[in-house]
């Protein structure tokens, strides 16, 4: 017997019971995002691999340790997107979106990473982007962490996610320090942990995000970023605060909040929430106004987030926040016993989906006796069962049963959407 083939380690099936909270997710977030004036791009899930080692960094661990990187038949290295924005500045740029132009752009789709798997976290991702583009000052900073507000409140997370927001400056003041934060970490490097040695000479602002204990025990005294902040950075992180305060969004300031990507500057912020244990982070994002010309394109300041689905959809989970209605269910499933029956239910069951929009009506095919076709109207979920055979084809009748209640009535097939619509309602 020949062996089974699994999926790949870290890259998951998405199964019919999942699926649909992942659609209520992302319709969701689809219609937000529409009311604020975004626009869907879609782009491939490989590019070359320089727009990485270009746009990400070729310091940072998604180049050094994460990227599934491969040489195509022509020799030309490929690299499976790891994360989206580096994608979304090329295409847009590459079609003429950007230069002396505005766009709202957002973007869903899995994402590539080669880590250690855990719950939250995988090598196949999938995240949702939303990125706007010729806009420097610090309203659409804000506009951005008021649209992500407003679809935690629509999910029902608002009350469980907290807003982190700092600003990390221009690239002249990060620089600064760095050489400060660098000067003052070597003195202690044998305190360090593992992955923070290594960044110091690679990735110094990565070390505050370290979560060793030790670590953050040597941070308590390292020279701090908000004293090499200047008037320019300042001035627009006030600003930011004043509009998110003025729409009625709390926040905290966390000074040691950086991105671990080097395209980020001035604005970041972090949701965060403490249902998840160490995969605190669901939506994440800030100021990137380098990025574009980093990549070959004409300056263009631009300020985005990502959220990652996986995780979203574990917390609402968790908080017990899917509504019924977004869960895979039946609304009709309809039985029929005999030729003549299984001929009638099918033009019924496409009446009821033609007639009726949103329902979702499942037929049975193949047969059966009546004792097995019920059990799977059971199963279904349904909420009601319509019951044909050839009596009540002959009088032109359904029986119509509430599987709630267990009730049960006729009617008449050439009124069968008003009936069902009018239970439905009932339920």
């Amino acid at each position: 017997m020949a062996r089974k083939i699994q999926a790949i380690r870290g890259m998951n099936d998405i199964l019919p019971g999942q699926s649909s909270v992942w659609q209520y997710l992302e319709s969701t977030v689809a219609d937000v995002v529409k009311s604020y004036g975004y626009q869907q791009i879609r782009f491939p899930i490989v590019e070359n691999t320089d727009l990485f080692k270009r746009g990400v960094g070729e310091t940072t661990d998604i180049v050094e340790k994460e990227m599934y990187t491969f040489e195509d038949r022509n020799g030309e290295s490929l690299t499976l997107r790891p994360e989206g924005t580096a994608s979304c500045v090329r295409a847009a740029d590459q079609a003429g979106l950007l230069f002396n132009q505005v766009q709202r752009l957002w973007y869903t789709g899995p994402m590539f990473r080669y880590e250690r798997p855990q719950k939250g976290r995988y090598r196949q991702f999938h995240q949702i982007g939303v990125e706007a583009f010729g806009m420097a000052s610090a309203d659409v900073d804000a506009e951005l962490i008021v649209l992500s507000a407003r679809l935690w409140k629509k999910l029902g997370l608002l009350e469980h996610v907290e807003l982190q927001l700092n600003t990390i400056g221009l690239a002249s003041e990060r620089e600064a320090y760095k050489a400060a934060l660098v000067d003052y970490l070597t003195a202690f490097k044998d305190q360090l942990d593992e992955d923070s040695q290594r960044r110091l000479t690679t990735n110094p602002l990565r070390i505050l995000d370290s979560k060793d204990e030790a670590t953050q025990a040597v941070l308590n005294n390292a020279p701090s970023l908000r004293d090499f902040i200047g008037e320019e950075s300042q001035a627009h992180f006030e600003r930011l605060q004043a509009i998110l305060t003025a729409n009625g969004v709390p926040f905290v300031i966390n000074h040691r909040l950086v991105r671990g990507l080097d395209y980020y500057g001035k604005t970041v912020f972090e949701w965060v929430t403490a249902h998840l244990g160490a995969q605190a982070t669901v939506c994440a994002g800030g100021r990137y106004d380098g990025l574009v010309e980093q990549l070959g394109g004409k300056a263009t300041p631009a300020v985005g987030f990502a959220m990652g689905i996986e995780r979203l959809v574990l917390l609402l989970e968790t908080l017990e926040l899917i509504p019924e209605e977004a869960k895979a269910s039946t609304d009709v499933f309809v039985v029929s016993l005999g030729e003549d029956a299984e001929i009638t239910s099918s033009v019924l069951a496409e009446t009821l989906r033609s007639e009726l929009a949103g329902v979702t009506v499942l037929r049975h095919c193949g047969g059966g006796n009546f004792k097995n076709q019920m059990k799977k109207a059971n199963n279904s979920g349904a909420r009601l069962t319509l019951i044909l055979g050839q009596e009540e084809v002959e009088q032109g009748i359904c029986q119509v049963k509430d599987m709630q209640t267990g009730d049960q009535e006729s009617c008449q097939i050439a009124d069968i959407a008003n009936c069902v619509n009018a239970k439905l309602q009932l339920n």
